[in-house]
C-alpha cells in the first residue's frame, strides 16, 4: 500500500521508527522472499512514511536520482534536496 517512490538509505533511526509505526522492515519475511533491511540498505519507501518521519525527525537519506519524480506531491522538492545524499 502505499506510493513507495521515495529511494533512501535507511538508518537505524528510521528502521526503529517505522517499526514503531508497525512497519518492520529490518526482519526477515522469508515467505516474500524478503531479506530485512539494515542501515546502509537502499529501498524504496512509501513517500506518506517517508514524509511522517521527515516529521518525526528521522528520515533517512534520499537517492534523489532514484526517487520518483511524483515524491514531490507529497513532499517538498526542498525538503528532499535537503536530505539528498546526491544533490549538490
Amino acid at each position: 500500500m502505499g506510493a513507495h517512490i521515495v529511494c533512501a538509505q535507511v538508518t537505524e533511526e528510521f528502521l526503529a521508527f517505522t517499526k514503531s509505526r508497525g512497519n518492520d522492515l529490518s526482519t526477515p519475511v522469508p515467505t516474500f522472499n524478503f531479506p530485512g533491511l539494515k542501515p546502509g540498505d537502499r529501498w524504496c519507501l512509501c513517500a506518506a512514511r517517508w514524509k511522517e518521519a521527515l516529521d518525526a525527525g528521522a528520515a533517512p537519506p534520499v537517492v534523489l536520482s532514484a526517487t520518483h519524480a511524483l515524491a514531490v506531491e507529497y513532499i517538498s522538492l526542498d525538503e528532499l534536496k535537503q536530505h539528498a545524499l546526491d544533490f549538490a
